[in-house]
């Protein structure tokens, strides 16, 4: 991906269409909006899609998440995972 100079509004279109491509979701990057819940109600991910956005997160920014309380913390929304990743970004 990009260097560490992006903004989280930069982010958020990337991270967006990671995560359709990565789960395979028929939506346009369009149609989700970055302040939609991943899980629950909003988008209805489950646990095995949270583990598809954690090796999405490693490959494309080289960010490593073990901890589960932290995943669910990151995974909230997409403006979320685009503000953690902008702060942990190692790629």
């Amino acid at each position: 991906m990009e260097n560490n100079t992006q903004t989280v509004e930069e982010l958020i279109p990337q991270v967006k269409v990671g995560i359709i491509k990565q789960l395979n979701i028929e939506i346009t990057p369009e149609a989700l909006d970055e302040n939609t819940a991943l899980f629950g109600e909003g988008l209805g991910l489950d646990s095995i899609d949270a583990l598809e956005l954690i090796v999405m997160i490693d490959r494309d920014y080289g960010i490593k998440i073990g901890d589960p309380k932290e995943a669910r913390k990151v995974f909230q929304s997409v403006r979320i995972m685009a503000e953690y990743i902008q702060e942990n970004r190692k790629k």
